[in-house]
C-alpha cells in the first residue's frame, strides 16, 4: 500500500512539480492532501488518513508545538528548504524536524526519507548540501551542525501547596550561588502565581520565560536572545521573570520550556527554577482532543532537572502535605529522586527537638532523609520582601542566609564558605 502523505509547502514554485513526481506509482507515495496552512494540516492529521507530512521552512505559523502535535497524531515529518538555506534547515531542526532535505532533491530521495521517518529509523546525517546526507551516515571528520549540549546544571525548587517558601528558597539559592562566583540563572516557572519578579523588585510585565518559550517555539532561541530576555540583577545573576498573570499559562508549553532549559545550560553554570506545586495530569478528563497542559511546564522542569528540591514547611500540616506530594511525585515521575529541604524550622509547632522529630517523620512516612534544614528568620525575610532585595543585602548575618549559602555551595559544587567550615570543625571537636 502506498505511503499516505500530506504536503504543506504553499507558496513554493516547485510544489506542483514535486507533488506530481511523488505521486508516480514507482515511488510508493501518494499525496492525499495539499494543505494551505498549519490549521488545515493539523485538521487533516487528526483524521488519521495520512502517515507523513512534507513541510517547508517558510510555512506560516509553523512552530515546535505543530511538530509535536503532528507526532502525537502519528504523522511523521520531513522538512524541505531552498537549496543552500542552512538557516532554514537549522530552524526546522530546532522545531523538532529530524529529517531536512533541499527542495531540489530527487523524488526517490524524498520518498525514501518519508518512509524512513514513518519507520522511525535513526537520523544518521544532518547536512543538506547533498540530498543523500539526510539518509547516509556522515564520513569520517564530517562536521556536525548539531549544537553541543550545555554543561550547566538545573536545580528545580518544588514542593506542595501551602506556601512552604519555595520562592524564598529559589531566590536565596540563586543569589548565594552568584555571590560564590557561579554564573547563575533564576527562572520563574510557576504557572499558578509566580512572584520572583516582585520579590526582587523587578518589572513583572517583562516577557521573561514566556518570551523565551515563544522564541523556542519558533526555533529562534539562542544564547543572545536568552540574554536579552533575562534581567541582570548583578554581574553573575540573571533572572527570567514569570507570567504576569496566571491565566497566561498556555504560553508555557512543555516543549518550549524544555528548549529554554537546554539553552540555559549553555549560558549559566547553575540554573535555579521556581516551580508550581501541582503534578496533576487530568486534561484527558475534560477534552477529547489534544489539550494544553497547565502542569506540563512543571513536569517538564522536574523531569529535565539534574536536582529536584522538595521544599517542605516545618509544622504538622506542611509535613503531611509534603509526604503526600512526595508520593505523588513518585507515581508521576518515578525516576526523579528529590532532595528534601525543610524550611522555617523553629521550636513550637513540633514538640521536642524539631530537626530530629521532622527527620524521623519524613524517614518513617516518606522514606526520605532530610538533605537541608533551613531555620525560620521572619525578621530577615520580612525586611527582604519589604525592600525587594535579597537576604544577603538586608541581613547578611541571618542564620537562614548562612544555611542558604551553604546549600548553594553544595549544589553548585564549589567550596563551602569559610565561616561554615569553621563551624563544622568546631562541631567535630
Amino acid at each position: 500500500m502506498p505511503l499516505q502523505v500530506f504536503t504543506a509547502v504553499t507558496g513554493a514554485g516547485w510544489e506542483s512539480a514535486l507533488v506530481g513526481a511523488l505521486d508516480r506509482a514507482d515511488h510508493g507515495v501518494t499525496v492525499v492532501r495539499r494543505c494551505v496552512d498549519v490549521s488545515e494540516l493539523l485538521a487533516a492529521a487528526a483524521t488519521g488518513t495520512g502517515q507523513a507530512a512534507l513541510l517547508s521552512a517558510d510555512l506560516r505559523r509553523l512552530d515546535a508545538d505543530t511538530v509535536t502535535r503532528l507526532a502525537a497524531t502519528g504523522v511523521a515529518v520531513v522538512g524541505l528548504v531552498e537549496p543552500g538555506d542552512d538557516r532554514a534547515a537549522d530552524r526546522l531542526r530546532g522545531l523538532g524536524v529530524a529529517r531536512v532535505l533541499p527542495a531540489d532533491a530527487e523524488p526517490d530521495v524524498i520518498a525514501a526519507a518519508l518512509r524512513e521517518a514513518v519507520a522511525g529509523g535513526p537520523v544518521t546525517g544532518r547536512g543538506i548540501a547533498d540530498p543523500q546526507a539526510a539518509l547516509a551516515a556522515p564520513g569520517p571528520g564530517a562536521p556536525s551542525v548539531e549544537r553541543a549540549p550545555g554543561r550547566g546544571r538545573v536545580v528545580a525548587v518544588w514542593g506542595p501547596t501551602g506556601a512552604p517558601g519555595r520562592t524564598t528558597v529559589a531566590v536565596g539559592l540563586a543569589d548565594e550561588a552568584a555571590r560564590l562566583g557561579v554564573q547563575t540563572l533564576l527562572v520563574d516557572a510557576d504557572v499558578y502565581g509566580g512572584v520572583v519578579a516582585q520579590v526582587l523588585g523587578l518589572l513583572d510585565e517583562s516577557p521573561g520565560l514566556a518570551g523565551a518559550a515563544r522564541l523556542a517555539g519558533a526555533g529562534t532561541l539562542d544564547e543572545a536572545a536568552l540574554g536579552r530576555l533575562a534581567w541582570a540583577v548583578r554581574p553573575r545573576l540573571r533572572v527570567l521573570t514569570g507570567l504576569a498573570r496566571a491565566d497566561r499559562w498556555p504560553e508555557l508549553r512543555p516543549h518550549g520550556v524544555a528548549a529554554v532549559l537546554e539553552e540555559a545550560r549553555r549560558v549559566a553554570r547553575l540554573t535555579v527554577v521556581d516551580c508550581s506545586f501541582s503534578l496533576e495530569e487530568d486534561e484527558e478528563l475534560s477534552f477529547d482532543t489534544a489539550a494544553p497542559r497547565r502542569n506540563g511546564a512543571t513536569l517538564t522542569v522536574l523531569e529535565d532537572a539534574d536536582t529536584v528540591l522538595c521544599v517542605s514547611g516545618a509544622d504538622p500540616v506542611a509535613l503531611q502535605r509534603s509526604i503526600r506530594a512526595l508520593g505523588d511525585l513518585r507515581d508521576v515521575l518515578p525516576e526523579v529522586e528529590p532532595l528534601v529541604v525543610v524550611n522555617q524550622v523553629r521550636r513550637g509547632p513540633v514538640p521536642g527537638d524539631p530537626r530530629a522529630e521532622i527527620a524521623g517523620a519524613l524517614e518513617r512516612f516518606a522514606g526520605r532523609e532530610v538533605a537541608f534544614f533551613l531555620p525560620a528568620d521572619r525578621r530577615a525575610t520580612d525586611a527582604a520582601l519589604a525592600s525587594g532585595r535579597t537576604l544577603a543585602e538586608v541581613a547578611a548575618g541571618s542564620p537562614l542566609r548562612t544555611e542558604l549559602r551553604s546549600m548553594a555551595a553544595s549544589l553548585a559544587g564549589v567550596p563551602q564558605p569559610a565561616a561554615r567550615r569553621v563551624r563544622a570543625r568546631r562541631r567535630a571537636g
